[in-house]
């Protein structure tokens, strides 16, 4: 037998070392390949690594006081589809999906850096990730088990596909309830613009998914959005074109800029502004006027330059001709929301709006026996103003004087004073009305028409409900709310069910929701705040989420759901906007609108009229990409929701056992 040499054996270890790492290696190897190296298993282990789990005890809910009624349209569950027919939104075929899906956004770009820096604080515009790539420090402060939510569920068996709505229709705006282009085929009359309002698929409902457009990048932070918006995100250049002499927004390079003009403000809205306030000193803006609805907003400048005057605008106009005005408004960080005055009452209740504002808004407010005027004249709080500026108010042509000896009828025979009318040095005329803060006036009228509202006119909740024809008036006298902000805290009477029980809940809402936010949302959740601007709140309860957040600089949509105790109320006596919606139904808005989606203890009794899948696409379809989902709920209701989040490549973590934090991937289908 041979002796080994003396370099045989000093060999020896090397060549130990190296079977050694060699096995290591295979059995990593083995281990990456049975187990799922996605984002969504990582944020789960680097979850463990997470600060005890302590709970908060939940508000008290809104007592079981005048719940919002579910009316018939919609309510029929779906059977369980993936997708629909072409008004529900079809899915596309291979070859679609790939020329139709988004590219990430060119993280490099000098522009998107500068953006980056003009953020709260100077803080980077990426979004805080949830994996594991940042380590224990991407979650501190989480606490995501197995009792708060079940970290270890895989992701639901769905196959998502992308929708196709038809001729017609943008596939990257894909709006269900506005685009259901057979029902509206179908109407017998467009008269009274009923193609632009709500026509939702039945059954079944959509569930696809709604592609992003090619170049899509995270929005320009907030407050340089208001004059600039990346183009790729909202690629409409039909406006640019026809509005050109009105300095509503121009094309350079990349972006969209909005110069801040308007049809009946070219010189700019901000000197428009000023004007009004000159002409009615009694208007205090940001003080005394704090809600304003801003009918056929265009752009929504007006409601985007009120902002620097505190004053927070309800900005609405139709998905028309005047292609993506809605969308520019919302990708700008502007409150705004899809609406027509039409045939049907406008989702907000009576008597809300301190301001109601038109600039040549294209509404006959005297047709169809003054039906338009009267819906204004619903949602304006009594002793507030109208502010009107169209031809009417200051051409002598023959049309224009009919129309305005028409509105001068009209606006006496519901005893609206006429506070002012002038012109500014370009000669653009306003008219400002007030409404009575009394019924007096109208007991007085020599004739009574159009009537006074009665309960033999029908229920006054405005879901899908007719346009009045007669006055609402609910009080017999009415007080102006404190001036802001003393009037976000301060409870009101003349609510419904105004009692001792209701007081107690607000302030137990309102006193929740302040500790929660600042303790917990701010601090434990894994949300850049800097670059969150459009918040909406699902289930907005009295508002008091809203109102927790009210010193960050966004803005929130407080939604009351149908069959929800109605608080809307309150939110606008607390100088808080808001809308009634039914959420088994898409909402008015247009796709990737919102950074962040709030939704406390509302899935339980939605999920019994709808199926989760379809509330899961519609949530989707109306948040951002790399932007956040927050579900309050119970552990029941997060093990439901989140595999299905997970299913569309969302990253979850679940905080002290009742927050689901979902953020939302670049993911499509076929990508």
């Amino acid at each position: 037998m041979a002796v080994p040499t003396s370099d045989q054996r000093k060999r020896r270890p090397f060549l130990l070392s190296l079977s050694l790492f060699l096995l290591v290696s295979a059995l990593l190897a083995l281990a990456f390949l049975f187990l799922d190296p996605s984002a969504q298993s990582l944020s789960v282990l680097s979850s463990r690594l997470t600060a005890p789990t302590t709970t908060l005890a939940p508000p008290a809910a809104p007592g079981e006081r005048n719940p919002t009624p579910i009316p018939a349209p919609g309510d029929t569950p779906p059977p369980a589809v993936v997708a629909g027919g072409a008004e529900a939104g079809e899915s596309a075929d291979a070859t679609e999906k790939a020329e139709e899906t988004a590219s990430r956004p060119d993280d490099t770009a000098a522009a998107v850096n500068a953006d980056a820096a003009a953020g709260e604080g100077g803080g980077s515009s990426e979004s805080p990730r949830l994996d594991a790539d940042k380590g224990a420090a991407a979650t501190e402060g989480v606490a995501d088990d197995d009792g708060g939510g079940g970290g270890d569920e895989p992701a639901a068996k769905v196959r998502w596909e992308t929708c196709r709505p038809g001729r017609g229709v943008s596939a990257a705006d894909y709006i269900p309830c506005l685009d259901n282009m057979r029902a509206i085929k179908a109407l017998r009359s467009r008269r009274h613009m009923e193609h632009r309002e709500r026509h939702c698929p039945v059954a079944p409902r959509p569930r696809c998914l709604v592609r992003v457009p090619s170049g899509y990048r995270p929005p320009v932070p907030w407050p340089r959005s208001r004059d600039m918006i990346w183009y790729n995100n909202v690629p409409h250049p039909k406006l640019v074109e026809y509005k050109k002499d009105q300095n509503w927004v121009t094309k350079s390079g990349d972006y969209l800029v909005f110069p801040g003009g308007g049809t009946q403000f070219k010189t700019g809205v901000t000197r428009y502004i000023q004007f009004i306030e000159q002409i009615m000193p009694t208007i205090q803006w940001g003080t005394h006027t704090k809600t304003v609805l801003d009918v056929g907003c265009g752009v929504a400048s007006f409601g985007g330059y009120l902002l620097d005057r505190n004053v927070i605008t309800m900005s609405f106009a139709p998905k028309d001709e005047h292609e993506a005005q809605i969308q520019f408004a919302l990708e700008r960080g502007i409150p705004a929301f899809l609406a027509v005055i039409g045939t049907q009452k406008l989702p907000f209740p009576d008597e809300a709006f301190d301001v109601v504002h038109c600039a040549r808004c294209r509404v006959h407010w005297y047709a169809n026996g003054g039906k338009p005027l009267l819906e204004l004249n619903r949602v304006l709080r009594p002793g507030g103003y109208y502010i009107w500026s169209a031809t009417p108010v200051y051409r002598q042509e023959k049309r224009d004087q009919d129309d305005w000896n028409a509105m001068v009828k009209l606006t006496k025979s519901i005893c609206w004073r006429t506070v002012v009318k002038s012109e500014d040095s370009n000669g653009i005329g306003v008219v400002v009305y007030q409404k009575p803060a009394s019924n007096s006036c109208y007991l007085e009228r020599r004739t009574n028409e159009p009537p006074m509202c009665s309960k033999k006119d029908g229920p006054r909740f405005p879901w899908y409900a007719p346009l009045d024809t007669c006055i609402s008036s609910s009080i017999e006298k009415s007080s102006w709310p404190l001036p802001w902000p003393e009037r976000l805290n301060a409870r009101y009477l003349n609510v419904p069910d105004d009692s001792s029980s209701t007081d107690e809940k607000f302030d137990v809402d309102t006193k929740y929701w302040k500790h929660a936010i600042s303790e917990i949302y701010y601090n434990d959740f894994p949300v850049n705040w800097s670059s969150t601007r459009n918040v909406m709140d699902m289930n907005a309860g009295y508002g008091g989420f809203a109102a927790a957040l009210v010193d960050k600089p966004l803005w929130v949509m407080n939604v009351v759901p149908v069959g929800q105790p109605d608080t809307l109320p309150v939110i606008f006596n607390r100088g808080l906007i808001g809308v009634y919606h039914d959420w088994c139904e898409s909402f008015n808005t247009y796709p990737r609108t919102y950074d962040l989606l709030h939704m406390s203890y509302l899935l339980g009794s939605l999920t019994n009229r709808c199926d989760i899948m379809e509330v899961a696409a519609e949530i989707d379809r109306i948040l951002r990409p790399d932007r956040w989902f927050v579900l309050r709920d119970t552990t029941e209701m997060i093990k439901k929701m989140r595999p299905v989040l997970k299913s569309l490549h969302y990253e979850t973590v679940v905080v002290k056992q009742q927050f689901l934090v979902a953020k939302k991937d670049f993911w499509r289908p076929g990508k």
